[in-house]
């Protein structure tokens, strides 16, 4: 049998009672208090049996009860991912979609789901253009006209299909409860609801359920999300066809093509395309992982339409050519800043849905074309940006190309969780809805935020001239930035890791990996670094911490730019496997109100791998 569908051990029966002691329960799961009291957090955790790490406390503990009782990282991925709908809202759910990353420890192979949304079968190029040019980001950001077909709990269902050993009813059972029963609401919750109380404000559907009596829930009261409960709990007994061919399907359909707008509203709320027929014809595509190799190690990643996988390989593949571990502080990060800039200019000119473009992803990812960027990258100057792209297919070297290829805006509110199990295997899985809050619209008596994934498309070709892999298309998925990566040492796990962040989302992944890899780092110390994000702009995205180190006086001295608006860059997870056979479990100690990390057990029980 294989291992990630053994039966569930007899110890597991016997510790019954140490579960109970052990277990951190999730707000309202267990509690008969009328107010939830906050699940407590630790960003970091050591120990056997499997880890869970995650943005959320009790999406973390529900995950790790699922490791306790048998169950495998795939169950307890489902269970996380679910859980943080029910705490996370803003960021994902099952109105939305992402990228799921499987090492399955019994054949040693990387396997990937393509949870992505897709465009209705009624959009074309011109999605979101209107009289011959391209509508307001922000107009696009709060319409019907952003919603994509959700891909998350068809994701789910076909996960727990091929390699789960819980049914997609036990799975989301728990998520179920924590929705009925409630959390307690936390600052970064809070704070997530004021920044979008204008637009919540617009649907009575969304202001009834976030902004109570008109203003957005108390840090420390217990937020329920019944309908979101119900909704649990038909498709618990239903199955993902009630979303995809019934009820709650028609649901969205209709909300999208006929926004719940309040009358009062000024804003101008764009009705969407997608239809039932749309949702009926979603499939979750399994899709082969991106590998490179890097200082021995295997790199697995998300290929297209993410461009996660293959521009975080690009990267290391250029950064290769340099010695990092024996560079100083600003050389190291001189070259980091260098690779991005050079990989992102590739990954706008190539990458989109592969069902609709040539994505040229094995030459993207040959040694011979990151040579030819590399050489291009000084240790003593900057480049300037946009620089342009190169062609994979005939790389020659040190040609610098003509036309810059800059990146457009990606929204940043996503969430990433990282599991393993005792068995060895590990789930890397990025999912969102987009901006924070998404579209800004609840599916009325459904408790579920819409994605405005679709606008990931390029509105209009980014470059005038140059053909635009990423626009808008029947059927189509956008681009994303979402890099769940599993890294392999001897063909067994090493760490695993991921982050939301939009298109920082690559630079973050990069820079934990070469932390961890090439600086000396532990996985927890590589999440904390303080954090830049070059994506082919004349400016970095930057962090305070990142501005207050004195290496970057140097950096400026070679030519780069940083912002003068220092942001908070990405919210990444980890879990790393010590020779030891211990698990480490890592998360954020201080961004986006501090993660959650936790082991099944803190110490070896006997027998265990």
């Amino acid at each position: 049998m294989p291992a990630h569908r053994t039966r569930t051990p007899r110890r597991v029966f016997a510790l019954a009672a140490v579960t109970a002691l052990l277990t951190t329960t999730g707000a309202g799961i267990a509690s008969a208090a009328p107010e939830a009291r906050p699940t407590p957090k630790s960003p970091v955790a050591v120990g056997y049996g499997g880890a869970v790490s995650s943005i959320d406390a009790d999406a973390t503990a529900i995950g790790t009860k699922v490791l306790r009782e048998g169950g495998n990282a795939v169950d307890a991925a489902v269970a996380v991912a679910a859980a943080l709908g029910v705490t996370d809202p803003f960021s994902a759910g099952i109105g939305g979609g992402g990228f799921f990353v499987y090492y399955d420890a019994k054949t040693g192979r990387v396997h990937t789901l393509d949870g992505r949304e897709t465009a209705p079968s009624a959009a074309n190029a011109d999605l979101f253009v209107e009289n011959g040019k391209a509508i307001p980001f922000a107009d696009a950001v709060t319409s019907g006209l952003s919603v994509g077909v959700p891909g998350t709990p068809a994701t789910w269902q076909q996960a727990l299909d091929k390699w789960g050993t819980r049914s997609f009813a036990q799975s989301i059972r728990p998520a179920e409860q924590l929705a009925r029963k409630g959390f307690s609401v936390d600052r970064t919750f809070h704070d997530q609801v004021a920044n979008n109380a204008g637009r919540f404000a617009a649907f009575p559907s969304t202001r009834s359920l976030y902004l109570p009596g008109g203003a957005p829930p108390v840090v420390g009261t217990t937020f329920r999300n019944p309908d979101l409960a119900d909704t649990y709990a038909q498709l618990a007994k239903q199955g993902t066809g009630a979303l995809y061919h019934g009820p709650i399907g028609a649901d969205v359909a209709k909300t999208v093509q006929r926004p719940p707008v309040d009358p009062a509203s000024k804003l101008n709320v764009r009705p969407g395309k997608l239809s039932t027929s749309d949702l009926a014809a979603y499939r979750a595509i399994e899709r082969d992982p991106t590998h490179t190799r890097y200082q021995g190690l295997d790199v697995y990643g998300m290929p297209a339409p993410s461009s996660g996988g293959l521009t975080v390989g690009e990267a290391l593949n250029i950064l290769e050519n340099f010695d990092l571990k024996k560079a100083s502080k600003a050389d190291y990060l001189q070259y980091f800043l260098e690779s991005t800039r050079f990989a992102f200019a590739d990954r706008n000119r190539w990458i989109g849905d592969p069902a609709t473009v040539d994505v040229p992803a094995r030459e993207l990812l040959s040694r011979r074309f990151a040579d030819s960027r590399a050489c291009l990258i000084s240790k003593d100057k900057a480049a300037t940006s946009p620089v342009a792209p190169a062609d994979p297919r005939h790389p020659e070297k040190c040609a610098a190309g003509t036309t810059g290829a800059p990146t457009p805006y990606e929204g940043e509110n996503t969430t990433h969780l990282t599991v393993a199990d005792r068995w060895g295997n590990v789930v890397a899985y990025t999912l969102t809805i987009e901006q924070e809050g998404g579209s800004g619209i609840v599916v009325p008596g459904r408790g579920f935020l819409l994605n405005n994934e679709l606008t990931d498309f390029s509105f209009t070709p980014v470059t005038p001239g140059v053909p635009d892999p990423n626009l808008p298309g029947a059927g189509k998925r956008p681009r994303s930035s979402m890099a769940p990566t599993i890294l392999l040492r001897e063909g067994r796990p090493f760490f695993a890791t991921g982050s939301p962040g939009g298109a920082s989302i690559i630079t973050t992944v990069l820079q934990v990996i070469l932390g961890r890899v090439d600086r000396g780092l532990s996985l927890e110390d590589a999440i904390a670094a303080p954090r830049a994000s070059q994506r082919n702009s004349a400016q970095a995205q930057v962090e305070q911490g990142f501005l207050d180190q004195p290496e970057t006086a140097a950096l400026k001295a070679r030519g780069q730019g940083f912002s003068d608006a220092p942001a908070e860059i990405g919210a990444s997870t980890g879990v790393e496997r010590l020779r030891d056979g211990r698990w480490i479990a890592a998360a954020e100690p201080v961004r986006r109100g501090v993660g959650s990390a936790q082991v099944v057990f803190p110490w070896r029980w006997p027998g265990e791998r």
